[in-house]
């Protein structure tokens, strides 16, 4: 009797140590990042690297401009990082509350003139953009990249007449390299990624609207730990690089 019940707490016990050691689950999860268009190729590259350094964590982007980021955020959708390609759209995300702590200015970046390539209209500054007969495709007033044009409008006395005003950054690019436009304002980084399809015009009075790019993590993050690695992905070394390398400047 008592061997048959010495084999049966024996065999109890074998199944309770088996079942708890079966709970234990591999950790990873999914991580929502809202950012500006014109750092899609940067941050899918990032996303990549994140991925590598955090094994079962995967990164899902939504590229849009800034302003209509910040109207499907403040309506509602749900995300876990905000990359803004300006500070004012940052502050209308913080003034929403919308933003779980302190954006962190991470890069910033200019405007150029791009043309299709050989510059058939043969512009050579900003006020020839003003030519009667020429087409010219620039961002809308309100998103970031249209709001840097208006400031060098302002500073150079140069009123354009675009045929044109785009919600994103990336829609001048398009127009420009499918032949729609014969010239565009983009940001050098836009201008850089196209390279082969455009040509780039540079201009001095770009230095007066230097656009900065912040980041902030969201309060409607389920992944709040994740969120903060993906941000100092962002701002540190291998994400600084990263950004480098597609022609983005410092802060």
């Amino acid at each position: 009797m008592s061997v048959i019940l010495l084999a049966a707490l024996t065999a109890c016990g074998s199944t309770s140590s088996s079942g708890s050691s079966s709970t234990t689950a591999p950790a990873g999860g999914s991580l929502t990042v809202y950012a500006a268009a014109s750092l899609k190729k940067s941050f899918t590259d990032l996303g990549q690297q994140f991925s590598k350094d955090n094994p079962g964590w995967k990164v899902d982007f939504t590229f849009a401009g800034s302003l209509d980021l910040v109207t499907q955020l403040t309506q509602g959708a749900k995300a876990d990082v905000f990359a803004s390609a300006d500070t004012k759209n940052m502050h209308k995300a913080g003034a929403a509350g919308l933003l779980s702590g302190a954006p962190v200015n991470f890069a910033s970046n200019t405007l150029v003139i791009v043309t299709p390539p050989g510059n058939p209209k043969k512009i050579a500054s900003f006020a020839d953009l003003a030519t009667p007969g020429l087409d010219v495709v620039v961002c809308a007033p309100q998103v970031p990249c249209g709001s840097a044009t208006k400031t060098v409008e302002q500073a150079t006395k140069v009123t354009l007449n675009p045929v044109s005003e785009e919600s994103q950054v990336t829609d001048v690019l398009t127009k420009v390299t499918t032949g729609q436009a014969d010239a565009g304002l983009v940001y050098v980084t836009d201008a850089l990624g196209a390279a082969g399809k455009v040509t780039e015009v540079d201009f001095p009075e770009s230095a007066a609207a230097v656009n900065t790019y912040p980041i902030a993590v969201l309060k409607t993050t389920t992944n709040a730990d994740e969120a903060k690695k993906f941000i100092d992905l962002v701002t540190g070394p291998a994400g600084q690089q990263t950004l480098s390398q597609a022609g983005f400047a410092k802060p």
